[in-house]
């Protein structure tokens, strides 16, 4: 294992994981199970960690590597297998029947922060170094063979060596921006809209997720458990929270996701508020000398198509099996291709995830523009074939390493 790092200045490791999100931990989870020495380093405490919620849904493979690598069992205990969603629009419901569609994928909702805590404890147990509130990080010799990570604790100025650097810390994350500028380039879409979400203490209202289209803008509804439900509703990019009391999300909601069916929204507590951005962002190429960007540190996708996490896991897939083979085979190849083999499937969740976001949310008061979204919507609740698309991409397309 790794140099403990009890009152010692420098620490050496094979790879070291900046950042203990899903991607972090489950790619120093996959090189445990090779034998592939690793140290996470995390800035935030671990309860910030365990706690944040976040994305919430998981791809049919993402969910099947959770169970397939020993810390899916909490996960197919307390998730929720959901085998299609709902469009509402013009007050009725049209179910997207992932099953029949794809060959009976599905997906499964469980928080991220319950994939952390799972993904922590098993870390823990393995006897992972994982170091928590971790200050002053910073990268350098990025392309030698041994680059460095320079942090602070309680303890003083650590310097850890390793034969590569995974950047999994995030947008905000140091890594991206110690690259050499000139070395990325960057492809950065914003929309016209951000989402209001909240958490609240109340069942969901449907056994599904339910994706509304309004004339006042898209609305969402998506659960955490069967007792917490998650909402959203699209909002302006400079809203703030102190204009939304609570009275008036729920009556909102209530307005945007109103049926000629009979159907109540379950209302309840409110737990957690927030105004997310909604935005697609890339670098490419996702690595730099010996430095690797993993998930959200090398894109960003909308939430409407749910991609966020399962996307980072897709980028550790490749990742960990290209450090397998360096170690044990002592080829780079793998390695060299990183980013070209994570950036075709980016573009493709890119694209998939603009679509659903153009499909669903008012982004203009154009008649025309009105219109083309509503065909756009019967055709694809109407077409087996264009539904089937939706699906495919929605569980998740098949994982291509190469």
């Amino acid at each position: 294992m790794a140099t403990r790092d009890t009152n010692v200045k420098g620490m050496r490791t094979q790879v070291g994981i900046i950042g203990a999100g899903p991607s972090g931990l489950i790619l120093a989870h996959l090189l445990r199970l090779t034998g592939i020495e690793s140290v996470i380093i995390e800035a935030r405490s671990r309860e910030h960690c365990e706690q944040r919620a976040r994305a919430g849904v998981l791809e049919h493979d993402a969910a099947a590597l959770l169970e397939r690598i020993g810390v899916g069992e909490r996960m197919r205990r307390e998730g929720l297998v959901h085998r299609g969603i709902f469009l509402r629009f013009n007050g009725r419901d049209h179910r997207i029947d992932f099953t029949d569609l794809t060959g009976g994928r599905s997906i499964t909702v469980y928080g991220q922060h319950e994939v952390i805590k799972d993904l922590i404890a098993a870390a823990l147990d393995a006897g992972q170094q994982l170091l928590f509130d971790v200050e002053d990080v910073s990268v350098d010799e990025l392309e030698s063979r041994r680059p460095r990570i320079h942090f602070r604790r309680q303890s003083g100025a650590v310097t850890l060596e390793c034969d590569v650097i995974a950047g999994c810390d995030g947008f905000h994350g140091v890594c991206r921006p110690s690259i050499p500028n000139g070395a990325l380039q960057s492809f950065d879409k914003t929309y016209p809209f951000a989402w209001l979400g909240i958490l609240a203490a109340a069942p969901p209202a449907s056994e599904e997720l339910v994706y509304t289209r309004h004339e006042r803008g898209f609305a969402l509804m998506s659960m955490r458990s069967p007792q917490i439900t998650r909402l959203y509703l699209q909002v302006p990019p400079s809203t703030s929270l102190d204009e939304w009391p609570d009275d008036r999300i729920w009556t909102e909601l209530r307005t945007r996701m109103a049926t000629n069916e009979p159907w109540a929204l379950c209302e309840g507590t409110i737990l957690q508020r927030s105004v997310t951005p909604m935005r697609g962002f890339v670098v490419d190429p996702m690595q730099y000398g010996r430095l690797y960007l993993v998930g959200d540190a090398a894109h960003i996708v909308p939430p409407t198509g749910a991609k966020g996490m399962n996307l980072a896991i897709a980028d550790v897939r490749v990742l960990a099996e290209a450090l397998v083979a360096f170690y044990r085979d002592g080829s780079s190849e793998l390695l060299g291709e990183y980013s070209t083999t994570c950036l075709r499937r980016v573009w493709r969740v890119q694209r998939f995830s603009a679509y659903m976001t153009r499909m669903l949310h008012r982004a203009s008061d154009d008649p025309f523009d009105d219109r083309v979204q509503l065909a756009e919507l019967e055709y694809v609740t109407s077409s087996r074939a264009a539904a089937a698309a939706l699906a495919e991409n929605y569980v998740g397309l098949p994982f291509d390493a190469r």
